[in-house]
């Protein structure tokens, strides 16, 4: 079992050297809670989680313009950022539960994966993303414990 002092963050296998906490999108009118279990579940293959705490707004960040030329070639549309909304997870299965290649339901987007002190996951994100990760572990700070603090 992990220390709950640290969290999870993966390697992107598009983008290398670039780490992040798995995220997703909400489909249709599914509810955010639900959209968070089924993304940590196809991204990590993890279903052995207890959400903790929910950031009770939606955070923003916007693309620079070399990823919104890339997502734009990928999908045929205008991507100008994204809108967030976090939860925070207490992992309570065994760390051979988790699994890069997820539940196998999507293309894998991640090549390795470790557990970290939030100031390495926020070292290691893309820089674009780094304001909105200080904002969230933030947030989250009474729930990480001690390596937490400032």
């Amino acid at each position: 079992m992990v220390s709950r002092f640290q969290i999870f963050s993966a390697s992107r296998l598009d983008v290398p050297g670039v780490w992040q906490m798995p995220q997703g999108g909400i489909e249709g009118e599914e509810n955010a809670r639900i959209a968070a279990f089924r993304e940590l579940k196809e991204e990590t293959g993890v279903t052995s989680a207890d959400i903790l705490a929910e950031v009770p707004y939606w955070l923003t960040y916007d693309f620079p313009l070399e990823a919104k030329a890339k997502l734009n070639k990928l999908w045929g549309t205008d991507w100008k950022g994204q809108a967030q909304k976090w939860f925070l997870f207490r992992f309570t299965g065994d760390e051979d539960e988790i699994s890069l290649t997820g539940d196998g339901s999507e293309k894998p987007e991640f090549g390795e994966w470790m557990w970290m002190t939030p100031e390495q996951v926020i070292e290691r994100a893309v820089d674009f993303k780094k304001s909105v990760y200080e904002e969230v572990l933030k947030f989250f700070k009474p729930h990480l414990g001690p390596d937490s603090e400032d």
